[in-house]
C-alpha cells in the first residue's frame, strides 16, 4: 500500500460522500466544460466502441460481446477523442468514460464534447468510474428500479466535479499510469497462471469423456425439457445464474446487477436438472451447468431432468464442448440460436453406467484441486482490484499527494481483461434475448 501523504489543508466539498478536497482545489459542474452532442453515422463504417464501468470507452472488437448485433451501423452515434460516452442504461454503475478512439456508440448513449481544456482527459476519465461519483450518478438517476434507472444529460451536466489546477490533473496521470501498469502486470501474471490452470483441466476432462470406443444415443432419450414458470410464486425462489463456475445463487440483496422488473416467466429449477443457454453460443462464457440448488432462472434458458445417465458425466461431457464452442455448427440466425429439436438429436458417445460413475469420480478428484488453487488466485487478483480502485480513488478525490512523487520510465500495461458490455454476472438474460 502506497504511503499517504496529505496536502498541508482541506476544505470540504460540495459533494456529501466526497467529504473534503485540497483547499486549492475548485468544483465545477460539468456543463462549464462538455455539451451533450448528437452526431451520426452516414456510413457506419466506424469503429464500434464498447462502454464499460470495468474499462471505459474501448473498441467492441477488442470485447467478448455477448449482446446482439445491429444489422447496420448508419444512425449510430458519432464519439470522437476526448469525448464523454455514457452507457446509459448503466450510467448508475458508471458504466461511462472519456474515449481515446474515434468511433461509434449506440443511439441511446449519451455523448457529450469538451468545450475547453479545464480537464486532462485520462485525469477525467480516472475520475468520471469512482465510487463518490457512482454513488452520484446513481441519486441522481430516475427509474421505479435499477433496470430503468437513466442518468439524464441535464442531471448529468449539472453535477459537479473535483477540478485541480491542469499541471496538477497531468502529475496525477503520470502517477497513477505508473501505479496501475504495475498493478496490472501483477494481475496479468496471475491471469497467465489460471489461463494454464484451465488449459491443463480442459485436457483432462476432454480425454475423459471423448472416446470413439464408445455406443452413442442421442440426447432426447435421456433428457426431458421442464417448462414450469414461477408465475406469481418468485418471492418463494432463489434466483440461479449459469456462470463459469457453474450454476450459483444470486444474492439480490445487494442491488447490483440488472434485473426484470417482473419474474413471473422465469423457469423453475430442480436441484440435478441441467440448464443449457441455446443462444449467443459462441459469445456465451458458459453454456451448461447442472443445478445443485432448487431456484429460478431465466427463461430464456432451457431446463432439462435427466435420466438413464449419471447426471454430473453428461455434464463434463458438454463443458468439454463448451469449451471448444462445439454447438456454433448448430445456430442459426444473428442471435445465434441452437433449435431445441435440432439440440436434442445430437448423438453423446455413452460408457456403461458403472464408467460413467467411475470417470465423474476421477473426474471431481482431479479438478478439485486445479479449482481450489483457481480459486485463490481469483481472490488474490480480487484484493489487486481493489487496491487498484482505492488507489485511483485516493489520488484523483485529493486523498493523496502526489505532487512531488518522481516517476520512473516504465513499460505501459493495461489489464488482461475479458468484460462484456456489461458483464456476463451483472445482466440478467431475458426471453427477449433469445430473439
Amino acid at each position: 500500500m502506497e504511503r499517504m501523504k496529505l496536502y498541508p489543508s482541506y476544505k470540504a466539498s460540495y459533494l456529501p460522500d466526497m467529504g473534503s478536497i485540497p483547499a486549492h482545489w475548485g468544483e465545477q459542474r460539468m456543463k462549464h466544460s462538455f455539451v451533450e452532442v448528437d452526431e451520426r453515422s452516414i456510413t457506419g463504417d466506424e469503429e464500434m466502441l464498447s462502454v464499460s464501468h470495468i474499462t471505459g470507452v474501448t473498441p467492441r472488437s477488442q470485447k467478448n460481446v455477448n449482446m446482439f448485433v445491429a444489422e447496420t451501423n448508419i444512425g449510430q452515434k458519432l464519439c470522437r477523442p476526448g469525448y464523454i460516452a455514457i452507457n446509459t442504461m448503466w450510467a448508475w454503475m458508471a458504466a461511462m468514460g472519456v474515449s481515446e478512439y474515434e468511433g461509434i456508440v449506440s443511439p441511446s448513449y449519451g455523448v457529450y464534447k469538451p468545450i475547453n481544456e479545464t480537464y486532462n482527459p485520462n485525469y477525467l476519465d480516472y475520475l468520471l468510474r469512482t465510487e463518490v461519483y457512482q454513488a452520484e450518478y446513481n441519486r441522481r438517476s430516475t427509474g421505479v428500479n435499477s433496470s430503468r434507472l437513466r442518468l439524464y444529460p441535464d442531471r448529468f451536466l449539472d453535477m459537479r466535479f473535483v477540478c485541480p489546477l491542469r499541471n496538477e490533473q497531468d502529475q496525477i496521470v503520470r502517477f497513477l499510469d505508473w501505479k496501475v501498469s504495475q498493478i496490472n502486470r501483477i494481475i496479468n501474471a496471475k491471469k497467465k497462471q489460471i489461463a494454464l490452470l484451465q488449459e491443463h483441466k480442459r485436457a483432462v476432462v476432454n480425454e475423459a469423456v471423448m472416446r470413439d470406443a464408445w455406443s452413442t444415443r442421442r440426447l432426447k432419450t435421456f433428457l426431458t425439457e421442464s417448462k414450469d414458470t414461477v408465475g406469481d410464486k418468485s418471492a418463494e425462489f432463489d434466483l440461479l445464474s449459469l456462470t463459469k463456475g457453474g450454476v450459483i445463487i444470486r444474492d439480490v440483496s445487494t442491488g447490483k446487477g440488472k434485473f426484470p422488473s417482473d419474474f413471473g416467466t422465469y423457469k423453475v429449477v430442480r436441484a440435478g436438472q441441467i440448464i443449457f443457454c441455446l443462444f449467443d453460443v459462441d459469445e456465451t462464457p458458459r453454456t451448461v451447468g447442472l443445478s445443485k440448488n432448487d431456484g429460478m432462472i431465466t427463461g430464456a434458458y432451457d431446463v432439462f431432468s435427466i435420466s438413464d445417465i449419471e447426471p454430473k458425466f453428461l455434464e463434463y461431457y458438454f463443458i468439454a464442448i463448451d469449451d471448444v464452442k462445439g454447438l456454433k455448427p448448430l445456430y442459426s440466425g444473428l442471435r445465434k440460436v441452437v433449435n431445441i429439436d435440432k439440440f436434442l438429436q445430437i448423438q453423446v458417445p455413452i460408457p456403461p453406467i458403472t464408467e460413467q460413475q467411475s470417470i465423474v469420480v476421477q473426474l471431481d478428484s482431479q479438478c478439485v484441486g486445479v479449482n481450489k488453487l483457481i480459486e485463490k488466485i481469483n481472490t488474490q487478483i480480487a484484493l489487486l482490484h481493489e487496491y487498484r480502485t482505492r488507489l485511483i480513488s485516493d489520488v484523483v478525490t485529493g486523498k493523496m499527494d502526489v505532487r512531488g512523487v518522481e516517476v520512473p520510465q516504465y513499460e505501459e500495461m493495461t489489464e488482461f481483461t475479458e468484460d462484456i458490455e456489461e458483464s456476463d454476472e451483472d445482466v440478467e438474460k431475458t426471453e427477449e434475448d433469445s430473439c
